[in-house]
């Protein structure tokens, strides 16, 4: 019942963000007048739980899908940490998950937001997930 409210509230999030990420993506241009002499970007948070129905994901297995999955589509640079999820369950009880939060930024074009959107199906059905928080938002970067 945990995974599949869990599951429900992450499905609710992530199409709020995809829905708000899209309307971010919309509006920006990659000559912000805002950014100055920086570049304008997208940044694009992606949470990925780390429990399984057996198990749960490996440092290996996240170490080789971060290699095949996600430094293939963004090779130019990502930053990833550890993190504790937590949610309230139907019962009132707080339920806890280990996961892994990536942080990309990237510019503003097809080609970026269908490779996020990849790196999501992508590990949704390799790690049997429900759902991958995703939130997006714009951004200045300078290198």
């Amino acid at each position: 019942m945990r995974t599949v409210i869990a599951g429900v509230l992450a499905a609710v999030i992530f199409l709020a963000g995809a829905l708000a990420g899209t309307a971010v993506y919309a509006q920006r241009r990659p000559s912000d007048p805002q950014c100055g002499s920086a570049s304008a970007r997208v940044r694009t948070t992606l949470y990925f739980g780390l429990s399984k129905q057996k198990g749960s994901v490996s440092e290996l297995e996240w170490q080789m899908f971060l290699r095949d999955e996600v430094t293939t589509r963004f090779p130019d640079g990502l930053t990833v940490w550890e993190a504790e999820g937590q949610w309230r369950q139907s019962d009132g009880a707080i339920g806890h998950e280990r996961s892994k939060v990536l942080l990309l930024v990237h510019p503003d074009t097809p080609a970026a937001r269908t490779a996020v959107q990849a790196v999501i199906e992508r590990y949704r059905k390799g790690f049997e997930q429900e759902s991958v928080l995703w939130e997006t938002a714009r951004v200045c970067a300078a290198a």
